[in-house]
């Protein structure tokens, strides 16, 4: 069963608290406060592979969850961490674990305040839970995108997957492997702008063409998207590669959508944040998404991003 409807059938029933907006986005907003709460897990074998280096799972960790409070337009606060340890990674690896987590926890202006560590019978797990205080009273959620709106996206698009290519074809050292391993992030400064100018928002993590159509969802809206606009990594590709490396995953990048009379403001900002920002498409009345590649329908695959199962 798919995660999202493994949520929604056993879980979404549970809810009691409008904070936690049914379950169907990536934080909820704790009762009484401006503070939001994510929470995100790695797992051996699935999110990062056997012999990473152990300082690159622990910022990737710290990563993942990141981008999820920039894109709700908070800045990161206080951690936890779960930790479930393989007997036979060592004592000097764990070290190493703990100096790069609250290395990277300090990049984005948070701090660990507490957790559990277990002994894992075979695979190394993580999980860091992360709040993050709110610059609006509430998050900006994926439910406000409105027709009309056009949708924008951070950074590049497919450098995860072509990393995995290279460490797979042996290219361990490679600009592309290291950022598969840790990703780069848009600056946490963004989140200050999603507060203020953003309708809808939510970080690229399964794809972003199965994201933009869960963003549309959300809203109640369809989205179209131009393939030609998308600013994948590598540069311009054919149209089955684009596909590929927009359904992967693993970006971390930020998907929003904004009024046209906000264009001014984030066609300027790139230069202010040294962080690309571009406009890939637009939302409509409908629903579903559709791709064009310079004006012409794109047939879309049937799966449009990671899907956990």
């Amino acid at each position: 069963m798919p995660e999202k409807d493994r949520i929604a059938r056993f879980f979404a029933p549970l809810v009691t608290r409008a904070g936690a907006d049914r379950l169907s986005d990536d934080v909820a907003l704790l009762s009484g406060s401006r503070l939001i709460v994510t929470t995100d897990a790695l797992v051996e074998g699935v999110h990062f592979l056997p012999d990473d280096p152990i300082e690159t799972i622990a910022r990737k960790l710290v990563r993942v969850n990141v981008s999820d409070i920039i894109a709700k337009g908070a800045l990161p606060s206080e951690a936890l961490l779960t930790l479930g340890w393989p007997q036979r990674r060592c004592d000097d690896q764990l070290a190493r674990f703990a100096s790069a987590l609250g290395d990277d926890l300090a990049n984005f202006g948070a701090s660990l305040i507490g957790g559990d560590t277990v002994t894992a019978p075979d695979a190394m797990f993580v999980s860091l839970t992360l709040t993050g205080l709110c610059f609006n009273r509430a998050p900006v959620r994926r439910s406000g995108a409105r027709a009309g709106d056009d949708l924008y996206v951070t950074g590049t698009i497919g450098l995860a997957v072509l990393g995995l290519d290279a460490i797979r074809r042996g290219e361990v050292s490679c600009d592309a492997a290291a950022a598969y391993r840790v990703p780069q992030l848009t600056p946490v400064s963004l989140a200050r702008q999603i507060a203020r100018h953003a309708h809808a928002a939510m970080d690229v993590s399964d794809g972003l063409l199965g994201d933009a159509r869960t963003l549309a969802q959300a809203s109640g809206v369809a989205a179209d998207i131009a393939l030609e606009r998308v600013p994948f990594a590598g540069g311009k590709v054919s149209q089955a590669e684009a596909l590929r490396l927009a359904t992967f995953g693993d970006d971390y990048q930020i998907l929003f959508a904004a009024a046209p009379s906000t264009r001014p403001h984030w066609a300027a900002l790139p230069a202010v944040l040294d962080w690309p920002i571009t406009r890939i498409g637009q939302f409509r009345t409908g629903n579903g998404l559709m791709v064009t590649e310079n004006n012409v329908f794109v047939n879309l695959p049937e799966t449009l991003g990671f899907e956990h199962g």
